[in-house]
């Protein structure tokens, strides 16, 4: 549990953990204390998988677990994933990447074994919404949560808003660009939107693309 991540997903690993019948701990991390962390630099996510595992480490000795694991799988190594090194470093293990199971074929055998979150849209922690050298901060986070929540709550599930100060970037599949048009969606985002504090709304034209952050660490290699 963080501020880094909305009550939603905590809720949903509560019902998935009664489903199946695991033991589940809610565990408190606190990646905002660290000014590392916050001031959101392109390894941003080392530093939030160093809290994680330094946290979860004392919990596994005392519960007699000898290995910790991460949700890693193929698709992840082909991108910027820095976080990996800090599980490299402390031999936490990626099961998915030794099963060489790509996230297709994780979603695949999800279904065959009836679990209600086969198909749920991709996801990463809310501080991705912030471009890399913007700093974050727990003010940032809510109005992201808020955001994204407003949209979910029209109906959308595969999206992101990209938090740029005074400015939020909507990230849709280009084939649900449409929709925020119909039915007034686009005036009642804009009212909500502004209600959160930003004062314009943009539609990318690129699309969804998880990790779009990235795309500047690309740009800025060119000569």
């Amino acid at each position: 549990d963080s501020e880094t991540y909305p009550a939603s997903e905590l809720d949903e690993a509560r019902r998935l953990g009664a489903l199946i019948g695991l033991r589940h701990l809610v565990v408190r991390t606190h990646e905002l204390d660290n000014p590392e962390y916050t001031r959101n630099p392109a390894n941003r996510c080392f530093f939030c998988k160093e809290e994680l595992f330094t946290t979860l480490q004392p919990i596994a000795e005392r519960e007699g677990r000898r290995w910790l694991a991460y949700g890693a799988n193929m698709d992840d190594l082909g991108d910027h994933r820095p976080g990996m090194q800090s599980a490299r470093q402390r031999g936490v293990r990626a099961p998915l990447i030794e099963a060489g199971l790509s996230k297709q074929e994780i979603r695949d055998l999800s279904r065959d074994l009836g679990l209600p979150t086969w198909d749920k849209p991709s996801f990463a922690c809310l501080s991705s919404r912030l471009q890399y050298g913007d700093p974050i901060n727990a003010e940032k986070l809510r109005r992201v949560d808020a955001a994204e929540a407003f949209l979910r709550a029209l109906g959308f599930r595969q999206f992101r808003v990209r938090h740029h100060d005074r400015l939020a970037r909507l990230e849709v599949p280009l084939e649900d660009v449409p929709r925020l048009w119909q039915e007034g969606r686009h005036e009642a985002i804009v009212a909500r939107f502004r209600e959160l504090g930003y004062a314009y709304v943009a539609v990318d034209l690129g699309g969804f693309q998880s990790g779009s952050a990235n795309l500047l660490l690309g740009l800025k290699k060119r000569p």
